[in-house]
Parts: structure tokens; sequence; C-alpha cells
């Protein structure tokens, strides 16, 4: 008889045979209809709130279900193999490798407590793993900080350093966290610069702040310690100066209050335009908002006793993606604990400092950086009275993002310029080179702390600065293509649309000036009102025991050998280490219990985004609720704007070069000319800026020009061609009056500018324009074996890519 089909009541459910697409859009349905009534009436639309809030939903939940799929589908795939005879004996092999590797996953975190302990008693000193002199203490001078300058020691086989060589100058971030970690490994920053034969300075800081100290002090301290480092090498080129993440606005500082003192500027995951981001990412802008503007800063400084503890900083980083935190860290460790062990203690021993802050200094950073963004406005002054511009800086600047970086997003590290600069035009009259490179996947620490970064991107970018001063003022991107022999690196010249392209509309920002005033307001509130009680309860004694009780200090000292019930993990691991070889983990990596236990640890992660995906975008809907109201955004001061000229031409800089158009001579003539075909071709090798460097290093006159020198005539002239195009080709003839002078300056161009064959048809076509301009031709020049198009036509040769 034939099998009755079953019905729904009594077919056996198969795990793999349903799609929870119905849940799906009921649960985005549902998170849709009370967003839109928890954010009626605010300042996004109705139509825009509800899109939001489905497009959370949606991803959230089909985000999980892809991690829940495919959990399934390869646990079934193993469930035989783990039926077969041997799969008891694999199972006791299994559970005794796991036992093994867990006693030692604890043996090693309670290393890391020790190590914590330590280095809290010896005062935290830097990570570097670089021996290094003091050349300057900050808490020796007339207004003391805590901050100091070293000079790094190269390490045995690093090249011997030049001592006219432009030297490199790190300013390591104050998060919370200790100093050194643009050096804490041989791959990094400071090993990149050390091995290129640079002499190399590193800002360190020390645990406690000194009395009083504010953020003035520290930026006028910084400019003492560049202004030694030019007086040690007074016949190098101006320092480079690099800021990692807070050390990047700290550099922009120094640089804008201090123009005459760095060199070229690389600011690596540095947060300057606070308010920038893209709905549905970048949830840590709300958080501020959220939490109540700049108060609960002061709280936590006033319970301090006056100190603000970086602890508080390193918890909310910690909170801002709990499944990498709180457990894939942790499983990568115990999965691979043979290996992971060393890794992990080397990185703990600087995530686990934590550094402290004066109420002055935290309350600056919040008010005026995270929350107000007053940095990119123009508002921002020093304590000491001392307005901001970033656009006194002169140096060229090197901005280095990824677009895998949550904390700080591309849009926060390159919209202060789009803030700053309306058009690429303002940035040229204003003499101003600018650099940016993206990264396509690395997080905020990778940028400052990976190995292959520093051997890629910090490689070019340090090997690259010696010609970047060469390139005409503009906005540039850097782009870095892996070759076999050697990285093709070019500068393509971009506009700032291309910028704004990284993100979607700026509408949000309105919102979060409401956040900056009633900040402003809420400080106020609570200094007239609770702040005179709190501190006249808070004790040195009482600030101790918080910062003792804090869980991210309590979670190192119950894991150390301050805790009696751990006397016996130091010995058992001991003997375990003993009995693991390499043959045998090796074995066990292949067992397929194994595997479960890594698919388990998968679906666990995804567990902790589909909590931190639901939490952000909470974040986002509730920031949007609360500071989105007509009656909240009335509250709102308008940002300031700052005004850009109608005219550049009547900027003095760019109205003197236009004046001088005509005066010169031959070092005028060839930099012109290099510039006009630059301009047609859109984009500059590292080849090319190179090959121009050395040569115009070399070659009369400019061999007995400064760096400053030629920088100026470079700037002079790019502002004569882009404001005054007529005016820098009819010119050119009265700054080479002589026909030898012609042949030279042509034949030098050509020299610089490569072989034909490789040449786009515009630049070809400036070329020929140039020839005929000055009546001469270049010795070598032939005619092109394809067709010259006109200037400004498609550049369709093939060869002319590097």
């Amino acid at each position: 008889m034939a099998d009755e089909p079953k019905t729904a009541e009594t077919a056996t459910p198969d795990p793999l045979d349903f799609h929870p697409a119905d849940q799906i859009a009921e649960a985005a349905d549902q998170l849709a209809s009370s967003g839109a009534r928890a954010l009626e009436g605010s300042s996004f639309q109705q139509e825009q709130l509800s899109h939001l809030a489905i497009q959370h939903g949606q991803d959230i939940t089909q985000s999980f279900w892809d991690s829940v799929t495919a959990f399934w589908q390869e646990a079934v795939e193993l469930a035989p193999k783990m039926m077969t005879p041997d799969g008891a004996m694999q199972s006791a092999a299994y559970l005794t490798d796991s036992a093994q590797r867990g006693l030692l996953f604890l043996d090693t975190l309670r290393e890391r407590g020790n190590s914590y302990v330590e280095r809290e008693a010896e005062g935290f000193k830097p990570v570097l793993v670089f021996d290094y002199d003091l050349v300057a203490d900050g808490r020796t001078f007339e207004r003391p900080v805590n901050y100091a300058l070293v000079r790094i020691k190269p390490p045995a086989g690093a090249p011997p350093q030049r001592e006219d060589g432009r030297p490199f100058v790190i300013i390591d971030p104050r998060a919370g966290h200790g100093s050194g970690i643009g050096g804490y490994k041989s791959d990094s920053e400071v090993g990149v610069a050390l091995m290129d034969g640079h002499p190399v300075y590193f800002v360190i800081f020390f645990p406690e702040p000194e009395p009083g100290q504010t953020l003035a002090d520290v930026c006028a301290a910084e400019a003492a310690f560049l202004a030694e480092v030019l007086r040690r090498h007074p016949d190098a080129p101006k320092p480079l100066v690099t800021g990692n993440c807070q050390g990047g606005w700290a550099a922009m500082l120094l640089a804008a209050t201090n123009p005459h003192l760095p060199g070229p500027l690389v600011i690596a995951g540095a947060p300057l335009s606070y308010w920038a981001g893209t709905s549905g990412r970048n949830p840590l802008r709300y958080f501020g908002g959220l939490m109540g503007g700049v108060v609960p800063a002061l709280l936590a400084s006033d319970l301090g006793a006056g100190r603000f503890d970086g602890a508080n900083l390193v918890m909310n980083f910690e909170t801002l993606n709990p499944g990498n935190t709180w457990w894939r860290k942790y499983y990568a460790l115990f999965a691979d604990v043979d290996k992971e062990a060393a890794r992990f203690l080397e990185f703990e021993r600087w995530w686990s400092g934590f550094y402290f802050m004066n109420e002055a200094e935290i309350r600056w950073i919040v008010e005026t950086l995270f929350i107000g963004n007053k940095l990119t406005q123009g508002t921002a002054v020093l304590d000491d009275g001392r307005p901001v511009d970033l656009r006194r800086i002169k140096s060229p600047i090197v901005v280095f993002a990824s677009h895998g970086d949550n904390i700080t997003p591309p849009e926060q590290a390159l919209f202060w310029i789009a803030d700053l600069y309306k058009t690429t035009a303002e940035i040229r009259a204003h003499s101003q080179v600018i650099i940016y490179t993206l990264h396509e996947s690395v997080g905020h620490l990778g940028i400052f702390v990976s190995s292959s970064v520093a051997r890629k991107q910090h490689k070019q970018i340090t090997s690259t600065v010696k010609t970047i001063e060469a390139l005409a003022p503009g906005l540039y991107e850097m782009t870095i293509v892996e070759a076999p022999d050697r990285p093709h690196v070019a500068f393509e010249a971009r506009e700032i649309s291309d910028l704004l392209a990284l993100g979607d509309n700026r509408e949000e920002e309105v919102e979060f000036a409401s956040v900056a005033r009633l900040s402003e307001l809420g400080s106020e509130i609570y200094e007239i009102t609770l702040r005179p009680l709190v501190k006249s309860l808070a004790t040195p004694a009482s600030a101790q025991a918080l910062r003792q009780a804090h869980p991210m200090r309590q979670q190192r000292y119950l894991l150390s050998d301050l805790n009696p019930f751990l006397a016996a993990v130091a010995p058992l691991s001991s003997e375990v280490r003993r009995q693991r070889d390499g043959e045998a983990i090796e074995e066990a990596k292949a067992n397929p219990f194994r595997r479960l236990e890594e698919l388990q640890a998968g679906l666990i992660e995804a567990s902790w985004n589909l909590f931190r995906d639901s939490r952000d975008a909470a974040y986002e809907l509730a920031f949007h609720s609360l500071y989105g109201q007509p009656g909240v955004t009335a509250l709102a001061k308008e940002p300031r704007v700052i005004p850009g000229l109608h005219d550049l031409r009547q900027l003095p800089a760019v109205r003197r070069a236009i004046e001088e158009a005509a005066q010169g001579g031959y070092g005028e003539g060839v930099i012109r000319m290099l510039i006009l075909m630059a301009k047609a071709r859109g984009s500059v090798r590292r080849s090319r800026l190179e090959r121009s460097n050395a040569i115009l290093q070399s070659a009369a006159p400019f061999a007995e020009m400064t760096t400053e020198e030629r920088s100026r005539i470079i700037h002079e002239q790019s502002l004569i061609v882009e404001f005054a195009p007529e005016e820098a080709i009819t010119t050119l003839p009265r700054l080479l009056p002589k026909k030898a002078e012609r042949q030279q300056a042509l034949d030098l161009v050509l020299e610089i500018a490569g072989p034909l064959e490789e040449m786009s048809p515009p630049t070809l076509a400036m070329l020929k324009q140039l020839q005929n301009l000055l009546e001469t031709k270049a010795t070598g020049w032939h005619a092109p074996s394809y067709e010259v198009m006109p200037f400004g036509g498609e550049r369709n040769n093939p060869a002319a890519a590097e």
C-alpha cells in the first residue's frame, strides 16, 4: 500500500527545510511601526524613518538567520563523521584537548593579570619594544605636563640613522590607554621609519596628569618638542609628524597653532568631523547625545577627585563590539592557545594600561570635539584663548582611514576637509596639499598596530613622503596597487564631491547641534545643583576606591596571583605544556568535534552581533526620537559656516601670484610646465614624483634651493596655473626668453615626465602645445604612434596606466 502523505501535524520537520521570511517581515514591520510611532514629528521625514526602521529589522534578522543556517548545514554534514565507530575515541580525545586548552587559557589570563599588577606597580611604562633615550620631560616645563619626548634607538640590523635625514615624530593616542602602541612591535610605524634610516622621536605620556594641566599646555609642550627636534637636526627637512587616533587631532592642533614647526602630517584613524557618518552605521556618534553630553564626564571627574579615569573610555570601546570583545577575542585565544598566547599577552600589555586625564582636559575634548564639533566649524579655542583654525596649516596632510573602522569611519576622518573648503579650488588657493588613502577592511586599531598595514600603507607613506612636498596644491587620493616587484602608488586628483560620496546626506547634523546646545545647558544645571555636593563628598580615598573597583581592573585582579584560588593553575599548566607536542595539536584540530566547537563559537558570536545590531538600531532610533523633535531642534545653535570667498583670486597670495605671472626665470618656467602637464594628466605616479624630486634636487638651479624654497615656487606656480590659466600659458615665453634655455627646460621636463609611450593623450597634447608655444622641441620628441586627442580629451592610452 502506498504511503499516505504526511500531514503538517504528523510530518517530521526538517531543520533545514524552512526559511524565516515571514518572521523576518513581521519583525521588521513591528520594529518599523514602533519606531515610526516613537519618531513621529521628528526632523526626519516619516517615510525616511520608516525606511530606516525596516532596513534595520531586515538587516539584523537576515544576518542572524544566515549564521544559523550556515551552522545547521555544516553541523548536519559533521554528524555522520561523529557517529562512526571511532566517534567515541574522537570524543574522548576532544574532551582531553579542550580541557588542556581550557587550563592553558586560564593560565594566560592569569599571566595577563600578573602583567597588569606588575605594570601598575612600576607606573605603566610605555610598551615600546624599542630602547629609547629621554630628550625632553614636560614635567619640568614652566607649565608642567605629563608628556615627554624620547628618541628611539635603532635595533640591531637597522641602517644607521642619517642626522640630515627627515626626522619622524610620532604622537601616540591618549584615549584611556597608555603610550607606545605606535611602536609596540617591530613591524610598526616606528619600525618602518627606522628601517628607512630616519631619526625617530616618540611622544610618550605618564599615567597621572600634572595638577592644573590643560590641553593648551599639552599643545605648547608638543610645540617645544618639535622645536627641540628642529634644533637637533638643523640640516634636515622639517620633521614628519604622525598622529594616531587622538594623537591625530593633537597633531592638527599643534600644526594649526604652530604652522612654522612641522613638516608633513600623517593622521591615522583620527576623528576630526564628529557629527559625520552614515545612517544605519556608526552608532558610536549617537552615544554621546543619549548619555547626556558632557555631564557624565564631569560627574566621573568629580567622583575621581578631579581625575577622569581612562578605564571608562576603554570600557566604551569594549562595549562597541561585544561579540569580538567578550567572545571572539577570548575564543581565538582558547582555540589556538599554544600559538595565540604570546600575541594576546603582547597586545594586552597596552590594552590593559589605564591612564588618567584632568577634568579640564576631558571637558575640552568632549565639549569642543566629540559633542561640539567646533574644530571644523572654526570656533575651537584652546584653554589659553588661542583660536584653532585648521586652514592655517601649511604642511602637506596625509589622512589614513579605513572602511572597517567602526570608531573613526572615513566620514569622520575626512569630512572636515569639506567643512573647511567648499571646493578644491579653495584648497589650492590656500596652497594646501591634502592626501587621503583608504583601507577596505582593517579595524580602528589595525590602522596603527597591524603588521600588514605597517608593511604596506605606512611603508608607502614613509617612502613617498620624500616626494609629496613636490605635489602641486590640491586634494588627492593615494592609491596603492600590489605588484610583484614594487607596489604601484599614484596620487589621483579628487574633488570635494568625491569625499562627500563616502557618506549619505548630512541632514542629521542639526540634531547633533541640538545635542551640543543641550549639553551646554546640562553642564550649567549640573554645576549649580549637584556638583557642589558631589565635590564635597568625593575624597582622594573614595576616588581611589572607585578606581580599584572598576570592572576593567577587577577582572585583571581576580585573574592573577592575587587570587589564592588560582594557585594550582601555574604548575598544572606547565605540566600540560610538556604533554602537548606539535603533532598532537595538529591532530586535535582535525577532530570533527573540534570543528563543531568552532561552529558553535561562530553561532555564539552571531548571537552577540544580533544583540549589538539591535542595540545600535535602538540607539539610532532613540536619538532621532529625542533630538529630532521640532521643539528640541529649535534649541540648536546654527553651526558656524566657515565663509568661502566668491572670488578666490582676491586672496592676497593668489593675487600676488597672478600679478607676478610674468616674473621669474628658468626655475619657475620648468615648475610651471610640470604643473601644466600634471593637471592635464589628472594624477601623479610615485615613480614620476620620485624622479621629479631627485632631478630637482640635483639639477641647477634647484640643487642650490632649500626644500622650503622649492615648495614655495611650486605653490606659487600652482596658483598661477589654477587661477590664471591663460596667463600661465601666454607668459611662459617671458620666463624663458633664450632658445637654449627653452631647449634645456623642455629636455628637463621630458626627463621628469618619462617616456612618451607612457604618457596619456592629454599629457602629450599639453607637451606639444608647450613646444609650439616655445617654438622648440624637446630632444627625443617624436610623433606618437597614435592620434593625440585635444587637451582634456579621453585618457585612452593603456600604456599610461602604471
